[in-house]
């Protein structure tokens, strides 16, 4: 089993250099009102290393749904803040695991997205897409996250597994790029 400080030591180098997107670039969204509250929310924040794992949880305005509309470069900047505090045991409403592993299970990964509006599109190809952004090394210490949560969250044991074998895995041993 992975030790946790290990885990959490390999998150902080991994994303050490990323860089604060931007106040015009964290919400990933322009539908409904969440989006622009995370925005409301996250301004200004430059350090995720400072953020409270309180107001990560909470965020945004008590829904507690900022990685669902983050945009894909704020999703990297602030996602070890969310992996750590969780490790931590600090996240009552937030849920990494299921942000890095749905559309990649055996069972979502050939889902579409709204037919209707996005045809093929499935939520393997939108998670490539927003994955994309990460470099080997976040991509490993991801890994090593899951697989530590994999140790302890038995009821999403099965997704964890299907992530890492579909995605995460070939992304981890790709070269770097």
């Amino acid at each position: 089993m992975p030790n946790s400080e290990a885990v959490k030591l390999q998150i902080r180098s991994a994303f050490a250099s990323v860089e604060f997107p931007g106040d015009w670039c964290l919400r990933g969204s322009n539908e409904g009102n969440e989006p622009f509250l995370l925005e409301q929310e996250f301004k200004g924040k430059t350090d995720w290393q400072a953020l409270d794992p309180a107001f990560l949880d909470g965020a945004p305005d008590g829904y507690g749904s900022a990685l669902c509309f983050f945009s894909d470069e704020a999703f990297r900047f602030y996602l070890p803040a969310y992996l750590i505090a969780d490790v931590d045991g600090k996240l009552n409403t937030h849920n990494p695991v299921f942000y890095l592993t749905h559309g990649l299970t055996d069972e979502g990964r050939g889902e579409r997205v709204n037919p209707r509006r996005y045809g093929e599109r499935t939520w393997f190809d939108v998670k490539g897409h927003k994955f994309a952004v990460f470099d080997r090394e976040q991509v490993r210490a991801i890994v090593s996250y899951l697989e530590l949560k994999r140790e302890t969250e038995e009821f999403q044991r099965d997704a964890i597994d299907q992530a890492i074998a579909n995605y995460w895995s070939g992304r981890a041993a790709a070269s770097a790029g």
